[in-house]
């Protein structure tokens, strides 16, 4: 809406925002849609002077605005003078409105100005809907879910930086955005920043092509917590690596809290500055690592409490657990487009067809499991010489690890049977169903063999 002084009519307001529409479309279609959408988009038309011609286009932040203005100004004006809508000059500003959290920064970079203050916009731009009562924890990811929360927490953290480091769809971006809602749960007025290092590379690239570094810097260390992730993507960057040196520098020494994901440890990143390194592993690092299949399966029975109907049957999840084991996202992708199609079509859930809709999903997150790879983990559990899971011997030493090997064979590979017994020395497939139904009754009985079963699942499963 235009903001006009007192005489100005429906019918200038009505030309102003037409303008305004045609305007945005041509941009739009000019720079591209991705640079249009973060930049340009959220600008709203502001008050209009009859007089001077002057419009003043209103943004979220000085930030913004004067990043558009040295960028798109020169653009922006000729389009209003072209448009013929009685705009001759353009002026870019931060709304009055703008909401977030502000903080007034002395600008140390120009001592001649030494009394200057300049405005800086932190957002905080995390997702509320993670949070760390959503997490769920297993033997692979409790270290760096309890640094996290430290991280989060009322009390200073005794380490900064934190790093954490996982494979895609682990969890750390969930932390992240846990720690930063814990931060300001407790500490609201204190400015969060959370992005990618994609953005922080984009961002200051856009800044220095816009003679804006100062208010970028500024931005990055008004922030208390800062939060970056996937760090891996500015390899090679240099100018980016050095700049990001400075900021954490800079907000360590004054206290600040950092948090950086990475998909290794920081002595496994290539292209990588060795003073960054230096410093992102002198906090706390803590990796979480592939979902084993116990946590699989709880992290399917916490979605299964609250997705309503259709209801899942054991089955299913025990089903979807051990078939998509490359990482907690693609298995919660799976549940939930199981549950939304059921939502969809009123079909109930069942083993064939949670098969048949996920089989696409299923093959690209099998690791191939081979009969031999069962054969030698079982082998060297219960400390026997592979060979000898071949041989005819029946002592009661050899058979049950045997047995347990067959046993596994048979639920973790789709060899057949016939198949199974063949490999284990020529035996009869009703040798391997034996065998089978013995384990399974073991398990039900037997705490040790049950731990035993567990663990070689956990190790096959890498």
């Amino acid at each position: 809406m235009v903001d006009g002084r007192g005489g100005e009519d429906a019918q200038d307001t009505a030309r102003l925002e037409f303008a305004w529409t045609a305007i945005r479309a041509g941009l739009r279609r000019d720079i591209g849609a991705r640079m249009f959408d973060q930049w340009l988009k959220p600008a709203r038309l502001g008050a209009y002077c009859a007089d001077s011609q002057t419009l003043d286009l209103l943004f979220t932040s000085d930030f913004t605005a004067n990043f558009v203005t040295g960028q798109f100004g020169d653009r922006l004006r000729l389009a209003w003078r072209a448009s013929g809508a009685g705009v001759r000059e353009v002026r870019l500003l931060r709304a009055p409105d703008a909401t977030g959290p502000r903080l007034l920064r002395v600008v140390e970079e120009a001592p001649a100005q030494a009394d200057a203050l300049v405005e800086v916009q932190v957002a905080c731009n995390f997702q509320p809907r993670y949070r760390f009562e959503d997490f769920i924890t297993g033997e692979s990811n409790q270290f760096a879910f309890s640094a996290a929360q430290t991280m989060g927490a009322a009390e200073e953290p005794r380490f900064s930086p934190l790093f954490l480091h996982g494979g895609t769809g682990q969890g750390k971006t969930h932390l992240l955005h846990a720690i930063a809602r814990a931060f300001s749960s407790h500490s609201p007025s204190e400015p969060v920043l959370y992005m990618s290092a994609e953005r922080f590379m984009m961002e200051f690239v856009n800044a220095m092509r816009a003679h804006e570094t100062m208010a970028f810097k500024a931005r990055l260390r008004a922030a208390r917590l800062l939060l970056i992730d996937d760090i891996q993507f500015i390899a090679g960057k240099g100018s980016t690596q050095e700049e990001f040196l400075h900021t954490i520098n800079d907000l360590i020494d004054s206290g600040a809290r950092i948090v950086v994901t990475a998909d290794r440890a920081p002595q496994l990143l290539d292209g990588i500055d060795a003073r960054i390194l230096s410093r992102l592993a002198g906090g706390l690092v803590a990796d979480i690592r592939p979902a084993d299949l116990d946590l699989r399966l709880a992290i399917l029975e916490a979605k299964r409490a609250t997705a309503g109907d259709p209801p899942v049957p054991d089955a299913v999840i025990d089903f979807l657990a051990r078939s998509i084991r490359s990482n907690v996202r693609e298995l919660e992708g799976a549940f939930n487009k199981l549950i939304a199609y059921g939502q969809l079509t009123g079909r109930s859930i069942d083993l064939d067809f949670a098969q048949g809709m996920l089989a696409d999903a299923v093959r690209a997150s099998a690791r191939r499991i081979t009969v031999d790879e069962i054969q030698k983990a079982c082998a060297a559990h219960y400390r026997i010489d592979p060979a000898e899971m071949r041989s005819k011997r029946r002592a009661r030493a050899i058979a049950r690890p045997r047995q347990v090997a067959m046993y596994l064979a048979k639920k973790m590979t789709p060899r057949s049977l016939p198949e199974i017994g063949r490999i284990f020395g020529g035996r009869d497939h009703s040798t391997v169903i034996h065998a089978v139904r013995t384990i399974e009754q073991l398990r039900e009985t037997n705490p040790d063999i049950d731990a035993d079963i567990r663990a070689l699942q956990r190790q096959l499963e890498g």
